[in-house]
C-alpha cells in the first residue's frame, strides 16, 4: 500500500504574521498600562480579536466605529446591526457582547446587597455603564429592601432627544412588583450637562408624592450627563420634597 501524501502547510502570509504581530501589540499594551491611549476604534478591534483567529480585526473596528459613531453605541447595538458590519459577523461578535454581560454583572454584583443612600458618587459610577452616552433619555429606578440595600435596577422608560415621558403609576407598580421599600431614580442628559430642569424637578416631585402614598420612600435621583452628575439628595432637593409633601398629607 503506497504511503499516504502529505500535503506540506502553507507558511503564513506577510499579511497574516503583519496582522498577527499588530493585534499581539495590541494586547500587550493592554496587559502592560490598560486602556490608557487606546483609540475607540482599537477597543472594539481588541475586542473583535478574542472571536477572530487570524483576520486583520482593524477595518471591521472602523466600520464600526463610522457606523454607529461612539463606543456606547458600538456596545449597545444589536447582534443584527452588528452583523450589517462589513467584517462582523455571528461568531466574531463574542467579545463585543461578551464584555458589556461581564460589566453589567461585575457592575451588578459590587452594588447589589449593599447600602448605597448617601454615597452619590457610588451611584453615579454604577449607574452610567447603563445611561452614559444614551443619544436619548432613558429613565432608571433602583429597588431597595427595607435595609436600604440595593435588590435590583430597571431601565423603565426611553424618550426622545429631549425629554423622557415616566409615569409614577408605572413606577410604583414596578416597585411593588419588586417589594420595594425604597428606591432611587437616575436619568442621563443626552445634552451631557447634568443639571435638571424644572421637568426633572416636576416629575420628581410626582413620583416622591405617588410613591409616599404607598410608604415606599424615595433616596434620590441622579441626573447623568458626561462624566458629570447632579444629585438631589446632596443639593437637599429630596428633603425638602419629602418635607413639603408630609406636610401636605397631615393638612388633608
Amino acid at each position: 500500500m503506497a504511503p499516504e501524501s502529505k500535503i506540506p502547510k502553507r507558511p503564513p502570509t506577510v499579511a497574516a504574521n503583519r496582522s498577527a504581530g499588530h493585534r499581539q501589540r495590541l494586547r500587550d499594551r493592554f496587559l502592560k498600562s490598560g486602556l490608557d491611549g487606546f483609540h475607540d476604534y482599537e477597543i472594539v478591534e481588541l475586542l473583535l480579536t478574542l472571536g477572530t483567529p487570524r483576520k486583520d480585526c482593524k477595518p471591521a473596528a472602523k466600520a464600526a466605529m463610522d457606523r454607529f459613531k461612539t463606543l456606547n453605541a458600538v456596545l449597545d447595538a444589536s447582534t443584527a446591526a452588528l452583523c450589517q458590519v462589513p467584517g462582523i459577523g455571528s461568531k466574531n461578535l463574542l467579545g463585543l457582547k461578551l464584555i458589556t454581560a461581564v460589566a453589567d454583572r461585575y457592575l451588578a454584583q459590587r452594588i447589589v446587597g449593599r447600602p448605597v443612600v448617601g454615597n452619590s458618587r457610588e451611584l453615579f459610577e454604577y449607574l452610567r455603564h447603563f445611561l452614559q452616552g444614551k443619544d436619548r433619555e432613558c429613565f432608571m429606578a433602583v429597588f431597595l429592601d427595607a435595609k436600604n440595600q440595593v435588590t435590583g435596577a430597571d431601565v423603565l422608560f426611553e424618550g426622545t432627544l429631549t425629554a423622557s415621558a415616566v409615569y409614577p403609576r408605572e413606577v410604583v407598580r414596578t416597585a411593588l412588583e419588586r417589594k420595594a421599600a425604597a428606591v432611587i431614580f437616575a436619568h442621563n442628559h443626552p445634552s451631557q450637562v447634568p443639571e435638571p430642569s424644572p421637568e426633572d424637578m416636576a416629575i420628581t416631585r410626582r413620583l416622591l408624592a405617588a410613591c409616599r402614598l404607598l410608604d415606599i420612600r424615595v433616596h434620590e435621583h441622579i441626573v447623568i450627563g458626561g462624566h458629570r452628575y447632579y444629585s438631589f439628595a446632596d443639593n437637599g432637593i429630596i428633603s425638602a420634597m419629602h418635607a413639603d409633601v408630609d406636610g401636605k398629607l397631615m393638612d388633608a
